[in-house]
């Protein structure tokens, strides 16, 4: 696994306050993951501002540890079995994903739920503008991208066991609703005038429902995906925590934020002026959607944008919350933190514009 940005990628020591019961796991994963073999030793991703992440490298192999954080959670948030399993529903229609081994549930073994998979070797790329690509790979790890999204939005959930795995219809009402919740309970990080602001305005804007459902990822962004190490196509999708079933079209356009996102935030293009050579300008990029999942179009893009900014805001404000009570994740949790105001200010700001092209 590539590692370009060392502040967010690659493993280290595992941090003071997250250390695991090493011998209590490896007993379990001799006995849950087949080919497992010791030595066993155990580092911590740098990323991963939900769930701690750890890498196992063992003798027989290299495996991915995703767990709930300790202490006081808000509800309804570090679904680790969500991820588990609609990654192994997906494995079985030969969608990239990473195999996974076992989820326990037994908090007595290291402390909250856990799962183990497959640490998949490739490239994750921290800079959207691609920087050491030339103009060809760029186009086709986009389309890639864009491709690899289009192919989940058409998979039919009761086909593969996730016919309840969430619920069709009203996605933006729920959806608003439960952020808005999740945003006013994290009290300790306190509240700002843009966020409120656009909830306002989200309520009072809101699309009428047009029915539309699919399985939905709800982080689709290049780092959060890994690439082929020497071909210019995605090899896994990671981070399923926000999964549900859901508005295709609010998949995508939050996706698409990377044309609006500051690069010092998450990976994005905002602030580059015209995309880097093989980019696809953002029009192009949504057409190119459109084209694979038979659209003519995508009604309330706009919409999609300020929306998703919101949401994006409400997990930053639930990451400055995590600071403040000390069971934040990752080392750069603080930076995500003082991030939220800026990311409030965006979605205030594409509220104004929601009924433009």
């Amino acid at each position: 696994m590539s590692d370009p940005a060392p502040e967010f990628g690659g493993t280290g020591p595992v941090r003071d306050g997250f250390a695991l019961d090493e011998v209590a796991l490896e007993a379990w994963m001799k006995s849950q993951v087949p080919g497992f073999r010791s030595p066993m030793c155990v580092e911590q991703f740098r990323g991963g501002q939900s769930n701690p992440t750890y890498k196992v490298w063992t003798a027989g192999g290299s495996y991915v540890l995703r767990k709930k954080p300790s202490g006081l959670l808000q509800r309804g948030a570090h679904a680790v079995d969500r991820e588990a399993r609609i990654m192994s529903a997906l494995e079985r229609v030969q969608y990239p994903v990473p195999h996974v081994h076992a989820i326990c549930m037994d908090e007595s073994l290291l402390g909250s739920w856990f799962y183990v998979m497959d640490h998949v070797e490739g490239r994750i790329f921290w800079d959207a503008t691609l920087p050491a690509c030339e103009a060809p790979e760029r186009a086709a790890l986009y389309d890639s991208m864009n491709s690899t999204l289009a192919q989940l939005h058409r998979v039919n959930p009761e086909s593969i066991g996730l016919a309840d795995y969430g619920r069709a219809g009203n996605f933006y009402a729920r959806q608003i609703a439960t952020w808005t919740r999740q945003y006013r309970d994290a009290e300790e990080a306190g509240t700002d005038a843009n966020m409120d602001r656009t909830i306002e305005w989200l309520e009072s804007h809101m699309p009428q429902d047009d029915g539309e459902a699919s399985l939905v990822h709800g982080d689709y962004r290049i780092d959060n995906m890994i690439f082929h190490p020497s071909e210019p196509r995605v090899t896994a999708v990671l981070d399923w925590e926000l999964s549900t079933i859901g508005h295709p079209g609010a998949d995508f356009a939050y996706h698409a934020m990377m044309y609006h996102m500051p690069p010092h935030i998450v990976a994005g293009l905002g602030g580059c002026g015209t995309p880097p050579a093989g980019i696809p300008d953002e029009g192009a990029y949504l057409a190119s959607y459109c084209a694979r999942t038979g659209r003519a179009g995508l009604p309330g893009y706009r919409y999609g944008l300020a929306f998703n900014f919101f949401r994006l805001a409400a997990i930053f404000h639930g990451i400055k919350a995590r600071v403040i009570r000390g069971t934040a994740a990752s080392a750069s949790a603080a930076d995500r933190a003082r991030a939220f105001p800026e990311l409030a200010a965006i979605a205030w700001e594409l509220a104004g514009s929601a009924d433009g092209p």
